[in-house]
């Protein structure tokens, strides 16, 4: 391989996974189910959508080349989806935003 793949590979794959433990801290460190959907559905989806990419650039077969891209694709169309249907249950369940939000625009209808 060449080195200037190895080194892009590496890169990418460092990057991805500063993400990856970004969304990882934020799901331990922040406040309320709202910014922690927010952290693992961006940070994780990054994150792993750029490992993937790497995994793209690595491989010399184009059914792995293919199947990287597919997920990449997967993720970015199903974790924004998740995360505001799981945000959107967890309100109408009755968690509410913590005292950071400062605009509750589902409850303005409630008072």
């Amino acid at each position: 391989m060449n080195p200037v793949y190895e080194i892009i590979v590496g890169i990418v794959l460092v990057t991805g996974s500063i993400f990856a433990l970004i969304a990882s801290i934020g799901l331990l460190r922040l406040k309320d189910v709202y910014m922690r959907m927010h952290a693992g559905s961006k940070a994780g989806t990054l994150g792993s959508g750029l490992m993937l990419v790497a995994l793209a650039v690595h491989a010399h077969q184009i059914d792995v080349i293919t199947r990287a891209f597919a997920g990449v694709v997967f993720f970015l169309l199903t974790a924004p989806v998740a995360a505001h249907l799981l945000a959107k249950a967890a309100y109408e369940a009755g968690y509410r935003p913590c005292a950071d939000t400062k605009i509750d625009e589902m409850g303005k209808g409630n008072e």
